[in-house]
């Protein structure tokens, strides 16, 4: 599997954010990735090889322009912390769609610490940094990439700092912090951050779970089908679509071999079996939010009505996921209907050829390709290369896997 696209630009930043000269192997390969380690470059940091070579984040250069943060929401959003102490004045843009993406969630948290954000609710974001001091927030929703951009900032704060907010987030940042002594969990959900300098570190970025569940999605619709995937990240809050396909009736095995900086990565297997229709709702859709539009493709194969609720969010993804899950499985001639806060999808046991517009979302065309694999005839994905956002050579992976 690619390296995991999360860590990859966690680990891209606080190496940024380190002095010294920090090793990465394993980045994820995709656009987005490619975006975030553009960005810290137009602030000064080096590449030699394999390797970040930074003079630490408190000597970071002022841009000579806005950085350019391309499709990668997760870019924005932490390095808008990580700037929170710069003494200079940074406009982090991106794409059309990144521009359609709320930012005052992230803005509002990296206030209360003392930093100047401008936003007109959505990017581009306008950062200039200042002297911070810490302090306690409360989040309304379970975002890894709001908590993440706050922690950062809190690393450079006078004091320490303490975030809270609903479960079902991935924690990969507060582990990192935990792995360098510069943060403890307090509660189940409850994090401090505790100032300081980010060491030079090495990074062996494992394999990604957003994309490794495209496969296990595939061999999950075809009983007796089995898919392993090795060395991936099993961060608790990446694993929801696993206990999906488990509730749903596919055999799932996993395996912890190692970690990373505290976060649990090991082998998943997955073999396919019939799949009965499923409620997913609360916590889980947090913990699956990537994964969504794939369970609209199993539920079309599965018996019964699936359904997906609470997950409004979807709305301010790459694409409005809530619409453009139920074009898809409605373009392959499946039943679909959009709730306000999800969608319901009718397992008629079939999806029929047809021709999918993604609307520039790599995840849908992704969930395509896999409602292809066993479709009644050939589908058509238009703009089929926006899966490069996040995995160049998926569906020559997809191809051998199924072959």
């Amino acid at each position: 599997m690619p390296g995991d696209k999360s860590l990859s630009h966690r680990a891209l930043i606080l190496a940024a954010m380190a002095a010294g000269r920090s090793e990465i192997t394993g980045l994820g390969p995709g656009a987005d990735v490619a975006a975030t380690r553009r960005a810290v470059g137009d602030l000064g940091i080096h590449w030699d090889a394999d390797a970040v070579v930074s003079p630490g984040v408190s000597r970071w250069s002022a841009p000579h322009g806005p950085v350019d943060c391309g499709n990668s929401g997760t870019a924005m959003r932490l390095l808008a912390g990580a700037l929170a102490a710069s003494p200079f004045t940074t406009i982090l843009t991106g794409d059309e769609s990144l521009t359609t993406r709320p930012m005052e969630r992230v803005a509002e948290p990296l206030r209360r610490l003392g930093a100047t954000v401008v936003t007109t609710s959505a990017a581009p974001l306008e950062v200039t940094g200042g002297a911070l001091t810490g302090t306690a927030v409360e989040l309304g929703i379970p975002s890894a990439q709001v908590r993440s951009a706050f922690e950062l900032g809190a690393l450079q704060a006078a004091g320490p700092s303490q975030i809270d907010s609903p479960p079902g987030y991935r924690d990969h940042t507060e582990r990192l912090l935990a792995s360098f002594g510069l943060g403890t969990r307090l509660t189940q959900t409850r994090f401090e951050v505790l100032p300081g300098q980010v060491p030079a570190a090495r990074y062996e970025i494992p394999g990604d779970p957003s994309s490794a569940s495209f496969l296990w999605a595939a061999a999950a619709l075809v009983p007796e089908a089995r898919v392993t995937t090795p060395r991936i990240s099993l961060n608790p809050g990446r694993l929801g679509f696993l206990e999906i396909l488990g509730t749903m009736g596919a055999i799932v095995e996993g395996e912890v071999t190692e970690a990373f900086h505290g976060d649990p990565v090991g082998t998943i297997s997955v073999t396919g079996a019939a799949l009965l229709a499923i409620d997913v709702a609360g916590e889980l859709v947090a913990a699956a939010i990537d994964e969504l539009p794939l369970v609209a493709v199993l539920g079309a194969y599965a018996e019964g009505i699936t359904t997906v609720r609470d997950a409004r969010e979807l709305r301010t993804k790459e694409s409005d996921r809530i619409a453009t899950t139920v074009h898809m499985i409605r373009d392959l001639g499946g039943g679909a209907e959009e709730r306000d806060d999800g969608f319901t999808v009718v397992g008629t046991g079939f999806l029929e050829t047809g021709t999918v517009d993604p609307r520039g979302d790599h995840r849908i065309a992704m969930a395509a390709a896999v409602a292809a694999t066993r479709s009644y005839g050939p589908v058509q994905i238009a703009g089929s290369e926006v899966v490069d956002v996040s995995w160049p050579g998926f569906y020559e992976t997809l191809e051998d896997a199924w072959s």
